[in-house]
């Protein structure tokens, strides 16, 4: 099972949100996520989170809160535990040209209307809502959400 981090970085009631349009064979083409990666051997979630805000978009985090833990299994894709983070304080200049796709400050208001994996619809109103500790299963088959369960908090 792969592990991965996303993150979340709020400034002036919006998301730092990144359109996914540049990778090949990229399970999140077309759609938009928070920034984050796959952790690396003998990495820690945390300091995933830091390298892969820093890759994706030129900044350092400074403050940051471990969220929870979406856990994701599909007919299609190698099952993920993803550590989620929200961030409120960074430094640095945002890149103008990610790998991965496009940056953009997205209002909290404009999110719904994004194109989002539906399991993603379901966290993020939880973030928004100011919810900590989650711990979430997704199932999926296909792009298709087919189950959504909360369970105990854990941390991860």
């Amino acid at each position: 099972m792969k592990k991965t981090t996303l993150c979340y970085i709020e400034r002036d009631g919006a998301y730092l949100m990144l359109y996914r349009n540049k990778k090949l064979q990229d399970p999140n083409e077309g759609k938009w996520i928070g920034v984050g990666g796959k952790l690396e051997a003998e990495e820690t979630p945390e300091q995933c989170l830091l390298r892969e805000v820093r890759e994706e978009t030129g900044l350092e985090l400074l403050q940051y809160q471990y969220r929870g833990e979406i856990l994701f299994l599909s007919d299609r894709w190698e099952d993920e535990i993803m550590y989620l983070y929200t961030a409120t304080e960074f430094q640095g200049e945002l890149l103008e040209n990610c790998d991965e796709g496009e940056l953009r400050w997205v209002p909290f208001s404009e999110i719904p209307g994004l194109k989002l994996w539906e399991g993603d619809r379901i966290f993020l109103k939880e973030l928004l809502a100011g919810r900590k500790d989650l711990q979430i299963e997704l199932r999926y088959e296909g792009d298709r959400l087919i189950s959504a369960t909360e369970g105990p908090a854990r941390k991860g």
